[in-house]
């Protein structure tokens, strides 16, 4: 039984591996912007539909993955993103991206609770749920190998072939992770209290709506989350304003990608480091704010290069930290449908913001960055999480 766990972690870093290789990633604003002839607006209520659609979707797909299995929801998730990335690639039309969009919200909802749920279950049944964050932290880390490896080739393809192409050639991994999730063995240790669809889902939300730690975890976690969001979309913009070749977009996108695996498989050294948890939790807030006036304030490549380090690294790899915490609060017969309430928070934070976002940066790039880092570091001294929340 224990080999056939180990098999099921293995496979499931696997999985995000291929669900990392996004050879867009490097080129994604100029998809938008070049090919498309899309503003910083549109692109961003793109975003907010993908949104509107992952928090629409979260909880019932997180109940399809309760009710019916983990491995089914993850399987017909990376499935959903074939589709996806076709039709994006077909036509650069705003309307055509608003379909392409949905599509992509239904792969990704349908694997964001399940996926988690699966390795924490799988860790109980090898009795070994008090390694979730290490478990957690690798997956991600998996996940950002695969972006690593496909942002520098997908940028050289755009280079060569057309930015069309990298979104195209997504299907290929995703396909592949298809397969993966499919050989997976679904944890015997997961108890359903019931196989009625409704009342797993409104089990799951109330019991998320009533946790007091978990709403406080949650908040904290959503907010610089999107924070690190915003980061994601304005360091590609910000090197074409200091007119950075296309060609070498993916190798900086790389190195910010390395300097996320670098953090994540670094907490508990960093919460050595600063003394506490929550030290570090104040830490990685306050350093994503500050790189954001950074960015805000400076054309010099390096520093525009370091400040996306900075926050992306410490904002934007909060997950898995986050998750680890969070599944202590949480049954396990409640586990996906709980995880993809919180997952439906955090997602429905950063769509309300992104249309305001992007009418931001079509005013100005630089004060939108000085503005949206200000905020972190105003939350970093506010957020009410406690070192009791913060259990290994």
């Amino acid at each position: 039984m224990n080999s056939e766990f180990r098999a099921n972690i293995w496979k499931l870093y696997a999985f995000k591996f291929f669900i990392g290789l996004h050879l867009v990633a490097g080129i994604i604003v100029p998809f938008f912007t070049d090919w498309a002839n899309l503003s910083f607006t549109q692109i961003m209520i793109l975003q907010s539909w993908f949104l509107l659609w992952i928090a629409l979707l979260e909880i019932p797909t997180g109940t399809i993955a309760d009710v019916f299995g983990r491995k089914i929801s993850l399987a017909l998730g990376a499935f959903a993103i074939v589709p996806g990335a076709i039709i994006y690639a077909s036509i650069p039309n705003f309307y055509v991206f608003l379909l392409g969009e949905f599509v992509f919200a239904l792969g990704y909802s349908l694997m964001s609770g399940a996926e988690g749920a699966f390795a924490y279950d799988t860790l109980k049944g090898m009795k070994k749920s008090k390694e979730s964050k290490v478990v957690f932290g690798r997956l991600e880390i998996f996940y950002l190998m695969g972006l690593f490896i496909a942002a520098p080739l997908g940028s050289v393809i755009a280079a060569m072939f057309g930015l069309r192409m990298p979104m195209l050639l997504m299907a290929v991994p995703c396909f592949v992770a298809f397969l993966i999730a499919l050989t997976m063995k679904e944890p015997k240790t997961v108890r359903r209290e019931s196989k009625n669809y409704i009342k797993t889902l409104k089990a799951g939300v109330r019991f998320f709506y009533k946790h007091k730690v978990l709403r406080i975890l949650a908040v904290d976690f959503a907010v610089i989350n999107m924070v690190g969001y915003v980061m994601l979309w304005a360091y590609q913009a910000l090197l074409k304003d200091v007119g950075f070749e296309l060609a070498y977009f993916g190798f900086v996108t790389s190195l910010v990608v390395f300097g996320e695996m670098v953090v994540i498989n670094n907490y508990s050294r960093f919460e050595k480091i600063l003394g506490s948890k929550r030290r570090y939790l104040f830490f990685s807030a306050f350093v994503t704010g500050v790189a954001f006036i950074l960015a805000s304030i400076t054309s010099y490549l390096p520093l525009v290069i370091l400040s996306a380090l900075l926050a992306l690294g410490f904002g934007f790899t909060r997950r898995p930290l986050m998750t680890s915490y969070m599944n202590k609060f949480v049954p396990s017969s409640k586990r996906a449908t709980v995880l993809s309430a919180v997952s439906m928070f955090s997602v429905a934070v950063i769509g309300i913001s992104n249309p305001f976002v992007g009418m931001m940066i079509d005013w100005s790039l630089r004060g939108t960055l000085m503005i949206i880092g200000t905020i972190a570091i105003v939350f970093s001294l506010v957020s009410r999480v406690e070192e009791e929340h913060l259990i290994d």
